[in-house]
């Protein structure tokens, strides 16, 4: 007989905890581990989205999208570094420094919830 895998259901003080709780991770990237930190965000806290002109190219349309996507990583990491910032380690001015290539990776941990993160505060 197989056991059944049994799934945990979130209660809503849990939910509104996360936005508070500062949540790490550690990135591999070209064989060197880095940690990062980020807090979930209200809607209140979420960088203001706008649609991009309907006239603006297809390319044009894509990267207001990254811009937003990118403020919105940024406003997750300056929440966390604020409430712990013994564990700063991206800071405002050097996310914009980082190769894309890990920004996208630290955006698709972060985003995917992986389960190697941890919430520690």
């Amino acid at each position: 007989m197989e056991e059944e895998e049994k799934i945990e259901t979130w209660t809503i003080d849990e939910l509104v905890a996360l936005t508070e709780t500062v949540q790490t991770a550690e990135i591999e990237y070209s064989g060197k581990m880095l940690p990062v930190q980020w807090c979930e965000l209200t809607e209140a806290e979420e960088p203001k989205m706008s649609v991009p002109d309907a006239n603006l190219s297809a390319d044009e349309q894509n990267a207001h999208y990254a811009d937003i996507a990118s403020k919105r990583m940024q406003a997750m990491i300056n929440k966390a570094n604020g409430k712990n910032s013994e564990g700063t380690t991206i800071t405002e001015e050097s996310w914009a420094l980082l190769p894309t290539s890990l920004r996208w990776n630290i955006s698709n941990t972060v985003m995917s919830g992986k389960e190697k993160a941890n919430a520690d505060f």
